[in-house]
């Protein structure tokens, strides 16, 4: 380390265990954070503020005012402006340090590019709200003996699980299959408090320092914390003889047949994404004109939008777009076909 770094990191190479090698090893450290919402704020600022050497923003989604009650990173000029999450992060982290390497990728995650956004990490952070992504990024990591740190919170309460391919259990150990839709609760129908998703994302992110540090006590299994009713819970996990991706090598959700064009339900917002895929680019500014007259159009240097009728586009360069408004794949396909035409 350089005499800089060692004033900037004098706090935590004053703690013994951690010490100036654990600060080493931070600072030659790739982590890649997918999801820039809620946990991804909070590990993605405790990250870069430890000192880690390159930090990767990954998130399909824009600033909304809902998101300030906890994501912490972003403020009410983020949410008027409607900049993506990635771009705003990235942009607030330069200016907490801007002696680590910060990129951001606005993109939604999906089999086609998991693998080229994890290469080269030293380790991959879950800062998603939904088991389908997570089950990806369970497939890529184990497959490249990546480690990742599952985190989610709704609620009260939250969970996190270190992953270490092919020493730890992985995800499907845990879960054979992703929950069934409208089963599980949501941050839009169960609510959620802002210290629930404090506390699991440093946990998280504590659990992320020793990893790469090699140091302190790992989580072996799952931690569950209940921040109303004070519980907090450490469960061990075993890994599955049978499991089919740790044990037997079968990526299915990486691997799997995808259609045309892939579509997602954006949890509880009333929303679908309709990506068509790699190889597709848009002029935003050519379209914006093709739009003037048809409704409310807006335009900013990272995405377009057209509000119409009861619904909202939003569009990315990448031709992805979020159409809020309805929660059905069918009319989100024929809105898009008839504004957007890729």
């Amino acid at each position: 380390m350089n005499e800089h770094q060692r004033e900037r990191y004098m706090r935590q190479t004053l703690f013994a265990p951690f010490g100036v090698t654990g600060q080493e090893r931070l600072l030659a450290a790739r982590v890649v954070v997918i999801g820039c919402g809620a946990n991804g704020n909070v590990m993605a600022n405790t990250l870069a503020r430890a000192g880690v050497g390159t930090l990767v923003l990954v998130d399909r989604d824009f600033v909304e005012l809902k998101n300030l009650q906890r994501q912490i990173l972003f403020d009410e000029d983020d949410a008027a402006r409607g900049v993506p999450k990635a771009i705003a992060a990235a942009e607030k982290l330069r200016r907490a340090n801007s002696s680590i390497r910060i990129e951001s990728q606005v993109t939604d995650v999906n089999a086609e590019n998991i693998e080229d956004l994890i290469a080269g990490a030293t380790l991959v952070m879950d800062g998603t709200d939904n088991f389908e992504t997570r089950f990806v990024i369970n497939d890529a990591c184990v497959k490249h003996s990546i480690p990742w740190i599952y985190a989610g919170a709704v609620a009260s309460y939250g969970m996190t699980m270190t992953i270490v391919p092919r020493e730890t259990a992985c995800l499907r150990c845990v879960f054979t299959q992703p929950p069934t839709p409208g089963t599980l609760p949501t941050c839009d129908t169960a609510g959620i408090l802002p210290p629930i998703v404090n506390v699991v994302a440093s946990i998280a992110s504590a659990e992320a320092i020793k990893f790469i540090a090699g140091a302190g006590t790992r989580n072996a299994g799952i931690i569950h914390v209940d921040v109303w009713d004070n519980s907090f819970q450490a469960f061990t996990v075993a890994r599955r003889a049978d499991c089919p991706t740790c044990v037997q090598n079968r990526f299915e959700y990486l691997e799997g047949a995808r259609a045309e064009t892939m579509t997602a339900f954006l949890c509880g917002r009333n929303a679908v994404q309709v990506n068509p895929g790699r190889g597709h680019t848009l002029d935003l500014r050519a379209l914006a004109e093709r739009w003037r007259g048809v409704g409310k159009v807006s335009l900013n240097e990272y995405l377009l939008k057209l509000s119409i009728d009861n619904y909202q586009l939003t569009i990315f360069p990448d031709a992805r777009a979020i159409i809020q408004g309805t929660d059905d794949v069918t009319v989100a396909r024929g809105l898009y076909a008839k504004y957007v035409g890729t």
